[in-house]
């Protein structure tokens, strides 16, 4: 199914109005949370919950292609989730290979690239042959890319990628003066991502909940109330709006960032010039 020709004319309008007036982030990552209080709230089981989050899932990875959002990751499952009751993760799991299964055709025919960080040994080798299928199938697609943190936690890779320089160190492909951020974050396993500009989290908790940690230092949070079954593309709208008013200033003052936009401007207007 081409997700392009699905889209209604009220959709249309909707998008066309993101485009012409925000500034679209090129990295969102999102905190999917909440489906376990959503169930509960509707007298459903934590069960049911998780899978009518894979429904808004499904919306927000459409709705972002559509927009020509670049990179796209979801926090599906972290390394403290492995805490939760044993029947849970068996449930947790076998939704996530029914979403691969189903899915991954329609994301190949609409240029997603899928892939996945995290510490994916410790998934179910079923799961992890049918991931590496996925990836392994979309791995040429320009379009979206789509990543999973499964079995993910921004400690741990950041314990993992000091633990990989210091071998490199240790056996002396590496000197410990040459380490800048740029080295640093050559060995997460992000290397390959550009920083989130916009991360999103559902169910109101504002925290981040040990996700992208060291990728985050200057993402803009947004906190929507709202669980994450019920987060739909108007919401992923909402976000998009309130985040191309913020002003990103990465340390500097605001009068910098102004004189900057000035001058790529009139850069602007002098490179059409002389064409």
């Amino acid at each position: 199914m081409n997700w392009y020709n699905e889209q209604t004319d009220n959709d249309l309008s909707k998008q066309q109005e993101i485009l012409q007036t925000c500034k679209l982030p090129k990295h969102i990552g999102i905190i999917m949370d909440g489906n376990g209080r959503w169930a509960i709230e509707h007298g459903l089981t934590r069960t049911e919950g998780h899978r009518q989050g894979i429904e808004s899932v499904r919306d927000i990875v459409k709705a972002c292609a559509q927009l020509k959002i670049p990179y796209l990751t979801l926090y599906a499952f972290s390394i403290e989730n492995w805490k939760r009751p044993s029947s849970e993760i068996g449930v947790l799991m076998q939704l996530l290979e029914y979403y691969l299964r189903k899915e991954i055709n329609e994301l190949h025919q609409n240029n997603v690239r899928l892939i996945s960080i995290g510490k994916i040994s410790s998934l179910p080798k079923k799961v992890q042959r049918l991931l590496f299928e996925s990836i392994e199938l979309t791995a040429n697609n320009t379009g979206l890319t789509l990543t999973l943190a499964l079995s993910y936690s921004g400690r741990w890779d950041i314990v993992r990628a000091t633990q990989m320089i210091a071998h490199d160190i240790r056996s002396g492909k590496l000197a410990p003066e040459e380490i800048t951020e740029e080295i640093f974050s050559s060995y997460l396993q992000t290397a390959h991502l550009p920083d989130p500009d916009l991360i999103i989290r559902t169910s109101g908790e504002m925290r981040l909940s040990n996700f992208l940690l060291w990728e985050s230092a200057y993402s803009e949070i947004y906190i929507s109330n709202k669980y994450w079954p019920d987060f739909r593309r108007e919401d992923l709208y909402e976000a998009i709006k309130d985040y191309s008013r913020r002003e990103r200033r990465f340390g500097k003052i605001s009068a910098q960032i102004q004189s900057e936009l000035q001058n790529m401007a009139v850069f602007e207007i002098n490179k059409k010039a002389e064409k």
